[in-house]
């Protein structure tokens, strides 16, 4: 169920195991996708698909200073080269491995399991029956068991792709992250931090996005946008042209979903977005083919196995013991990064991307193993501030409740 890049992913792979593969979504799989997807090059490099980047920046970087002097003024070097989809090339790419696959326009509005099978009811009145359903529609997902959870952060952002009267960020340059907060008032340093993300995609069109990591409740896209303007107004940018408007709002610390229940899920419906970065496609391209191959093993090989038996054997290869535990990790570290103010998330992420590339890359992709993943969290608060590594184990004093 689903027609995002988590379903063509998982779908592209059923396939291609020969499987027997229905799908449903509420709209056309071929409806382009609204939102910019990124990723490190050397992550997409690894799985023979930099071909399907649109843009590739070698220029990239950060910023973490106060915006006073040399420090503010100097950018941390990332010497590592990140890209952006190309949407439209990624979308056809997994359509054209799915095949002749029928794709049926419906909203399902009720599962349940039909002895040893399980059968989608439609808000049209039809309904489908499969050995295995698997939930790829989304966060939102209704059928999608997990633990309660009071307080979900959300990453939002609001962003433009444009033309300006001066460059936002320089010709050629990825930024990464821009904490600078020259341009804030006192009040609003007080307020949850914001950080820019924003490239030259040439021909003079930039792209310039707001972005709140993670709050509870999350940052509203007026305030995000109301930042971006005087970000930009305060560097004597105005923009001449909005080519597109980006709204992003998803959740960053979904709990894991019950890995018991009779039916599967993969992406957001998942909680397969990384706590630490928000970041999940080259998960999904990741993961996609083992979990594919696993379910066929199993099918193939037990052909009377019921939806209860497939699904949690699908949870299994889905989350493996090690994956859950670094994403505990993952959420413990991002419960203490919501409690840091403006200042100290500056000073974190400057300690953080100080680590040598090949750990804070894999950290943010979630390649780490998990002994490695312990080391270089421990290093990475050895060499923090005392103020910072006394947040990281008991949260900054005026934090934001978690």
């Amino acid at each position: 169920m689903g027609a995002g890049p988590a379903a063509l992913c998982i779908v592209a792979e059923l396939v291609e195991q020969g499987l027997s593969v229905t799908a449903l979504a509420s709209h056309a799989p071929d409806k382009p996708w609204p939102n910019t997807y990124g990723i490190w090059a050397e992550e997409l490099e690894s799985l023979g698909m930099a071909s399907l980047l649109g843009h590739r920046w070698t220029n990239t970087v950060s910023f973490f200073g106060n915006g006073i002097g040399n420090e503010g003024k100097a950018p941390v070097n990332h010497d590592f080269d990140y890209g952006l989809f190309d949407q439209s090339a990624l979308q056809k790419a997994l359509l054209r491995r799915c095949g002749e696959l029928l794709w049926h326009k419906e909203t399902a509005k009720d599962i349940c399991l039909q002895g040893a099978n399980t059968e989608v009811i439609c808000s049209s009145g039809n309904s489908y029956k499969a050995r295995l359903v698997i939930d790829a529609s989304g966060h939102r997902s209704p059928f999608i068991k997990r633990p309660h959870y009071e307080s979900i952060a959300q990453q939002s952002a609001y962003g433009i792709v444009g033309r300006f009267t001066s460059p936002p960020v320089d010709n050629g340059q990825f930024v990464l992250m821009d904490f600078r907060p020259d341009h804030l008032t006192k009040e609003e340093i007080l307020q949850p931090p914001t950080f820019l993300y924003a490239m030259d995609f040439g021909e003079d069109i930039f792209f310039v996005e707001e972005t709140s990591l993670a709050f509870s409740p999350p940052l509203s896209w007026n305030t995000l946008k109301e930042r971006l303007h005087s970000r930009l107004s305060h560097r004597g940018v105005e923009i001449v042209e909005v080519i597109h408007e980006e709204y992003c709002l998803f959740p960053m610390n979904l709990p894991l979903p019950y890995r018991n229940q009779p039916l599967l899920a993969f992406g957001g419906a998942a909680s397969m977005v990384h706590p630490a970065s928000g970041y999940m496609v080259g998960a999904l391209l990741r993961r996609a083919p083992t979990l594919a191959r696993k379910l066929a093993k199993y099918m193939n090989a037990h052909p009377n196995w019921d939806s209860k038996t497939l699904a949690r054997k699908g949870w299994k290869v889905l989350w493996p013991l090690e994956l859950v535990q670094r994403h505990r990790l993952y959420q413990y570290g991002l419960k203490r990064l919501m409690s840091f103010d403006e200042l100290y998330l500056r000073q974190f992420f400057a300690t953080f991307f100080r680590l040598p590339r090949e750990d804070w890359s894999g950290f943010l992709a979630n390649t780490l193993p998990l002994p490695r993943l312990l080391m270089v969290m421990l290093r990475l608060f050895f060499l923090s501030p005392k103020k910072i590594k006394l947040g990281m184990i008991f949260g900054a004093s005026n934090s934001n409740k978690y």
